[in-house]
């Protein structure tokens, strides 16, 4: 709680705004660099970041008193929890036994190409084989994982900074 009222609540936006930046960068990496393609979900989470990373950017620029700095905890803690179920379906997913993995669906681009954004959204959660295989790992857990843990560390982050730590 002492570095939440050492630091302004616009650094500590701007923190996780730096944040969410450097998790792209690197899944970026991972996939330009390294040669890992996103799977549906991990693009989902893709965006759940980068939604995430413009929420804390937008509080850190607007930089609000009472009233608008809860407005930004609440939409920051409900953008991370959005996120945070994308990766725990994900997560769920790499941990179901080989033969209860759904089968492998049509790639993400060619499902945006043929059906609308709603089929597409749902397919993607109900039918995503691909999704279950585990191609990156650090310290024992999957990408998924750790972006499970930034997505609840950061939403506390956000909520704990935009709501206690402003001016009286």
């Amino acid at each position: 709680m002492n570095l939440f009222r050492t630091l302004s609540p616009r650094w500590l936006n701007l923190a996780g705004f730096a944040i969410c930046a450097a998790l792209l960068g690197f899944a970026y990496y991972l996939q330009f660099h390294e040669g890992l393609d996103p799977c549906p979900l991990c693009i989902f989470q893709r965006i759940g970041v980068i939604l995430l990373g413009f929420v804390f950017l937008i509080a850190a620029l607007h930089n609000p008193q009472q009233i608008g700095a809860r407005v930004y905890a609440a939409l920051i803690a409900a953008t991370a929890l959005a996120g945070a179920g994308i990766a725990t379906r994900h997560v769920w997913l790499q941990h179901l036994p080989p033969d209860q993995v759904p089968a492998c669906g049509p790639d993400l681009d060619y499902m945006l190409e043929i059906l609308p954004i709603a089929e597409v959204i749902r397919r993607v959660f109900t039918a995503s084989g691909e999704c279950a295989n585990v191609v990156w790992s650090f310290l024992g857990l999957s990408m998924p994982a750790w972006v499970l843990m930034w997505f609840l560390v950061l939403g506390t982050f956000g909520l704990i900074g935009n709501w206690i730590n402003r001016p009286r």
